[in-house]
């Protein structure tokens, strides 16, 4: 189930949101409990259990090891909790590629091909494999005590507005919020989040879909069939959908939340005006970076690593593993390093030189990030080669595949709405829309304009059967 089925819009919301406002507050985490497992259930009954079973084992080992008075028995239990998330991400996510990898190089040798099953990942395994470690490294490290009951723990991980894809909620910046975000359940905030989830529903429905259609056409092209002005089309499209399908949900997650009294962490800020690579991960997938910089990087040494060439070697570690966490595929780990490329050449020399281009920097930003989607999109090394050689070794335009005039208007929406944030109207307007006080009249407004907003969303779902989540897979 996706927040932008007609199964979840028309049963699942309204049945979980009137049981939720009806009951007593004392009942109401039982509600948000039952209507998560029930949530995930739905699209993958099969692996209710692997969330369960571990949220069991993790909750009485971490509470154990915050009870244990000897620093020895606290490290062990950190390491066995950490064996069992990072192990089970290991075991469903990465086992199938490094068998078909060492396969290859059995094959090489003339040995033979690896005997190993193909597993079928767990919806949202990574992000909640990621919340998982932050409950037991934030409670070891005393940011805050562990949770009074397995049920509270169990609705932490499982919550179901953020359990698929996120954002990443660190468990410091959440624990209290368990126990008081009823306090934040007042009319308001209801409204608020319902206009968020409209907005957040609109982007995905109407542009980053839309991108979608044409996003999987192009890159399904053969070879013989791929031109370079398809493949700009093409990567353009996906440039853009990723962003308005990962940003609308989103903006759909924290809309879910905010109707239930709980604050979840913004996850996007209009990357693609960013004025460089730096500036465009404080912008993008905004909690995996923090995720990254609290849990990978500064224990790595961070900055204050001591010779330069260590922050350089860490900053590109960071972004091999974010790389692998996005998948278990050379594309991934091939973005990854070529975004930790660019950090390290802008600590190099290359923000100097960005400061004294102001906004035209964008110029630089955006096609370094576009070239980067091509390989996060092909996943397939040889498949990115040809694609981008097309893109950049003119090929004329021979095939029958043309881009339609909706998907050009579409298009030109997506970027001119991503580009807004370099205008003073627009960062204004985006205060406006997402700030946290309404007016009256601007309450009216919102109203008006996120209802036939939603009326145009269930047109085009009910219209169309394509309604990917890129980041579900993840």
């Amino acid at each position: 189930m996706v927040f932008s089925s007609l199964t979840f819009l028309f049963y699942f919301f309204p049945a979980f949101f009137l049981a939720y406002y009806l009951v007593p507050a004392r009942f109401k985490n039982a509600v948000i409990l039952c209507g998560s497992i029930l949530f995930y259930s739905w699209g993958a009954p099969r692996f209710i259990f692997v969330i369960l079973g571990t949220t069991i084992a993790d909750f009485y080992i971490v509470r154990t090891m915050s009870a244990a008075t000897r620093k020895k028995i606290r490290q062990l239990l950190l390491a066995l909790s950490l064996s069992i998330n990072l192990g089970l991400l290991f075991y469903f996510k990465y086992s199938n590629f490094f068998a078909d990898n060492l396969s290859v190089l059995l094959e090489g040798l003339g040995i033979g091909r690896l005997s190993w099953p193909q597993l079928v990942l767990p919806i949202g395994i990574s992000f909640y494999t990621f919340e998982t470690l932050t409950y037991v490294v934030d409670v070891y490290r005393g940011v805050h005590k562990p949770l009074r009951s397995f049920f509270d723990y169990q609705l932490y991980i499982i919550l179901f507005p953020k359990l698929i894809a996120g954002p990443i909620i660190r468990f410091g910046d959440f624990a209290d919020q368990v126990y008081n975000h009823t306090l934040n359940d007042n009319v308001d905030n209801r409204l608020r989040g319902i206009y968020r989830f409209l907005i957040g529903l609109g982007k995905k429905v109407i542009i980053a879909n839309a991108l979608g259609v044409t996003t999987n056409v192009v890159f399904t092209l053969s070879p013989a069939e791929l031109t370079t002005t398809a493949a700009w089309f093409g990567a353009l499209n996906y440039t853009f959908q990723i962003y308005f399908d990962f940003s609308g949900y989103s903006d759909m997650a924290i809309g879910l939340g905010l109707m239930m009294g709980f604050r979840f962490p913004e996850n996007f800020n209009n990357p693609y005006a960013a004025l460089s690579i730096t500036d465009f991960w404080r912008r993008w997938h905004i909690t995996l970076g923090a995720w990254m910089r609290n849990y990978l990087y500064i224990p790595l040494g961070g900055n204050r690593a001591g010779k330069p060439w260590r922050t350089y070697l860490n900053l590109f570690i960071v972004f091999l593993a974010s790389g692998l966490w996005h998948g278990a595929a050379w594309g991934f780990i091939i973005w990854g390093c070529y975004h930790g490329l660019f950090l390290v050449l802008e600590r190099l020399f290359l923000a100097d030189v960005l400061k004294r281009a102001g906004k035209l920097v964008v110029l630089y930003t955006f096609p370094v990030v576009l070239i980067s989607w091509v390989f996060f999109r092909t996943e397939h090394l040889d498949t990115a080669g040809n694609f981008l050689y097309t893109m950049f070794v003119w090929k004329p335009d021979v095939s029958m595949w043309h881009p339609t005039r909706e998907n050009v208007i579409i298009l030109a929406i997506a970027a001119l709405t991503s580009f807004s944030g370099l205008t003073s109207a627009g960062t204004w307007l985006c205060n406006k829309v997402f700030g946290s006080d309404y007016s009256p009249a601007l309450h009216v407004l919102m109203f008006l304009g996120t209802l036939v907003l939603f009326v145009v969303c269930v047109g085009k779902i009910s219209a169309s059967s394509f309604d990917p989540f890129i980041y579900f897979r993840f």
